[in-house]
């Protein structure tokens, strides 16, 4: 005996069918919804808003004059911002490339050594990230210090005499940029290493087996391991870089906004910084930061681009 369904008990449960596929398809958008959500509110409005500044003669509590792209034409031919945009470039070379060849380099050998009390090792890694800014820029100002500094006294063993990082160009640049590289290449030795032990231990196996050493075997085969992290990190180390800030601010007590008295380690936050609420020249100020986001973007592009030309080996 055959038994049917109503018309009326089939149109329900296929109602219900769909409800649920329909469900289950806006499940991951609801998660991830309120991420972007946050992001439009605190990150997509207001750097709208900066472009929009940018356009105007902005006084915080007078008029605002629409004058076009004025600021822009004066900031191109401001020396103040060619000189900020050049530290700035500088100090992002100097601390980024240090920082991510260290943390390859340590991350390749902790994967491999055999140590005692190796959690504890990997885990001092977080320490100088774990430091406080403050702290960490007046140790690094005390040690580089022309007339009581460890570097100079050091130097002074050797018969070279006293060198006032500070007070030039280029040992500000690399004082500011050892400060950073000693906060920032343990996080990115942990994230190789977490990504290295991931890889099996019978590839390096195989490798020394067929005879490659561990200069190859780093080559050929951590390197092409780590390239998504790779990539990740030469990102995320280029816009932090070129937003420096804080380091730079607080070497210089003299002159902290200008970082000097000739400006030669004022960055482009802190040229934004004394233009917008050191002159309270918003639009002025919204331009400086209009022109480092197309900066960051342009070499974040550029990074990627290289970096993703890191292959694995192929058998």
């Amino acid at each position: 005996m055959t038994t049917t369904l109503s018309p009326s008990r089939v149109m329900p449960e296929a109602e219900a069918r769909v409800r649920q596929s329909l469900a289950e398809r806006m499940a991951p958008y609801a998660y991830i919804a309120p991420f972007f959500l946050l992001f439009a509110v605190f990150g997509l409005v207001p750097l709208l808003f900066t472009f929009y500044v940018a356009l105007f003669d902005w006084n915080p509590i007078g008029e605002h004059v629409f004058i076009g792209f004025d600021n822009f034409t004066r900031l191109f031919g401001d020396t103040r911002f060619w000189n900020a945009a050049w530290n700035t470039i500088s100090i992002w070379l100097l601390s980024t490339v240090p920082q991510l060849l260290i943390a390859l380099v340590l991350a390749h050998l902790l994967n491999h050594a055999r140590l005692r009390l190796a959690v504890f090792f990997r885990m001092s890694m977080l320490v100088p990230y774990i430091t406080s800014v403050a702290a960490t820029t007046v140790v690094f100002a005390q040690m580089f210090d022309r007339d009581y500094g460890l570097l100079n006294w050091l130097l002074g063993l050797v018969g070279v005499g006293p060198i006032d990082f500070l007070q030039s160009v280029w040992g500000s640049h690399t004082m500011i940029a050892v400060m950073v590289t000693w906060r920032w290449f343990g996080y990115t030795t942990l994230l190789y290493l977490a990504s290295l032990q991931a890889v099996p231990r019978t590839i390096y196996e195989a490798a020394s087996v067929d005879g490659a050493g561990a200069w190859k075997q780093f080559r050929h085969i951590s390197v092409p391991s780590l390239r998504p992290v790779i990539v990740f990190t030469i990102v995320t180390s280029t816009i932090g870089g070129l937003q420096i800030f804080t380091e730079p601010l607080l070497v210089s007590n003299a002159a902290p906004l200008t970082c000097g008295p000739v400006r030669q380690c004022q960055t482009l936050t802190l040229f934004l910084y004394e233009q917008g609420f050191g002159q309270f020249q918003f639009g002025y100020g919204s331009a400086i930061g209009v022109a480092l986001f197309v900066l960051i973007i342009a070499i974040a592009t550029l990074n990627y681009v290289l970096s993703t030309r890191i292959r694995p080996e192929r058998g």
